[in-house]
């Protein structure tokens, strides 16, 4: 059913076709007799042998969906229902930002791909902690995850703060942390990936999280375009914090041997999808080896298949995400995954 439909919304804007679609979805779950039954029985997970614990948490399926999605968190509920096994949601700032100016996705369809510059563009961290807070008050059992940045106007050497603004407002009502500090989309950003102001985050974060009777996991999401020497200090600064684990990858800036056409290929932002499989999985298993398994990575990036999920996971990730390839195999993707996990 969708690949009938996708034809006629990959007519329009990505970005608009994102939210008539989510906000539709929501409507659908939220208002319409049965949808929540519809919805669940259409995509729903439940098969047993598919659970897994990783960083003290437990999942129902490793199979979740990825930062950026659904940025404020208002979508939750429905998206679960659609058989993911943990959601993340952000990436959020301390302030609330509009983001880049618009267009700021595009889709290469030749590619099986996007493009994005959104910039960070969310409603602040009170909003989102609001919102998760009323999620919770529901008792729901949703595993969320928190994805965390700076705002744009905030100079690299007073990030931590706007690291920590988050962390502490978002503490009671996530599962886990993720720090973002791989968009290519907010400038100087991934500076932060360098390892002294790296360790000073980290280091200030776990600090922060010790000062509380219950810890939260924290998670690093990296850049694809590291090199191996940057690898091998991403190793050296998950074990010296402590931190949980690493998400491998965020989206890349290397948008050498594309099909789609040089207009749309060469927009500045960050490439996702198909592009990004090989590389993404490379990652994953060059910081699952170097470390010999020493802390759980989370894989993404290029997941358009069973086989893609199943590639990551031998790689050395525990769980995997999806996002652009949620978008262009639609959300009968995530039961597919599940189905061919639970035979290996």
């Amino acid at each position: 059913m969708y690949q009938l439909i996708k034809p006629i919304f990959f007519q329009f804007d990505p970005e608009k076709v994102h939210y008539f679609v989510v906000k539709r979805l929501k409507w659908f779950h939220d208002h319409f007799p049965l949808g929540k039954t519809i919805l669940r029985s259409s995509f729903d997970v439940n098969i047993k042998g598919l659970e897994r614990e990783v960083f003290g948490i437990k999942f129902k399926n490793p199979v979740g969906l990825a930062a950026g999605f659904d940025k404020n968190g208002e979508y939750i509920e429905a998206l679960s229902n659609l058989g993911f096994g943990f959601i993340e949601v952000g990436t959020v700032t301390p302030l609330p930002q509009p983001g880049n100016d618009k267009p700021r996705m595009f889709r290469l369809e030749e590619d099986s791909a996007l493009i994005n510059r959104m910039g960070f563009n969310n409603k602040g961290v009170d909003t989102l902690a609001e919102r998760l807070r009323l999620l919770r008050s529901k008792d729901s059992d949703i595993v969320v995850g928190g994805n965390i940045g700076k705002n744009k106007n905030t100079p690299n050497e007073d990030a931590v703060s706007d690291y920590i603004k988050c962390f502490d407002r978002l503490f009671d009502v996530v599962d886990y942390f993720v720090v973002n500090v791989s968009s290519p989309n907010t400038p100087g950003l991934r500076e932060l990936q360098e390892k002294g102001p790296l360790m000073n985050l980290l280091n200030t974060l776990q600090q922060r999280n010790k000062k509380n009777d219950i810890s939260r996991p924290i998670l690093l999401k990296i850049a694809p375009d590291l090199t191996n020497e940057q690898l091998d200090d991403i190793v050296e600064i998950v074990m010296q914090t402590g931190i949980a684990g690493v998400i491998a990858t965020n989206t890349t800036i290397d948008k050498s041997g594309l099909k789609s056409p040089e207009k749309i290929s060469t927009e500045a932002g960050g490439l996702s999808g198909k592009p990004l499989t090989v590389r993404s999985t490379e990652v994953i298993k060059y910081l699952s080896d170097k470390s010999n398994k020493a802390f759980p990575i989370i894989g993404v990036g290029g997941i358009h298949s069973p086989k893609d999920a199943q590639d990551k996971l031998d790689a050395g990730a525990s769980l995997v995400q999806l996002y652009t390839g949620f978008i262009y195999e639609g959300p009968g993707i995530v039961k597919r995954i599940c189905k061919e996990l639970v035979k290996k």
